[in-house]
């Protein structure tokens, strides 16, 4: 059973930076892609980015496009969701999801993914 743990939500002002992590265990995570969400109080759950398990495939959302970077360090089996230039409007709870689809593709509804994290907080202030 694949469980899966964000970190690196926290206070940060606007402009600023943050590294979420998802970490893995109980299976390795390089036959997984990963998707990035998130959902702020009283909105629906947005897909924000995604990353293929062979890591050459990936999508942004375009309201994080520019600004967040996805990777993965399949060694550490861990993805991080560098968020750079941070706004107000980021702010919600960040999870992240996995599914083993073929090497090459990703998704950004989160309805196909099996395994979710717990989620973390980001809070975005101006």
């Amino acid at each position: 059973q694949l469980q899966l743990v964000e970190s690196g939500g926290g206070l940060v002002q606007a402009g600023g930076s943050l590294r979420l992590s998802c970490a893995a265990s109980g299976l390795t995570l390089d036959s997984y892609a990963i998707g990035w969400f998130r959902q702020a109080p009283g909105k629906e759950r947005e897909g924000i980015s995604c990353i293929s398990s062979s890591g050459d495939s990936t999508y942004y959302a375009r309201s994080v496009r520019g600004r967040f970077t996805i990777s993965r360090d399949n060694a550490k089996n861990t993805v991080y969701l560098q968020m750079n230039s941070l706004k107000p409007e980021d702010t919600a709870v960040y999870y992240c999801a996995a599914k083993d689809w073929v090497y090459y593709y990703c998704s950004y509804y989160g309805h196909e993914y099996d395994y979710w994290g717990q989620g973390t907080q980001v809070t975005v202030s101006s």
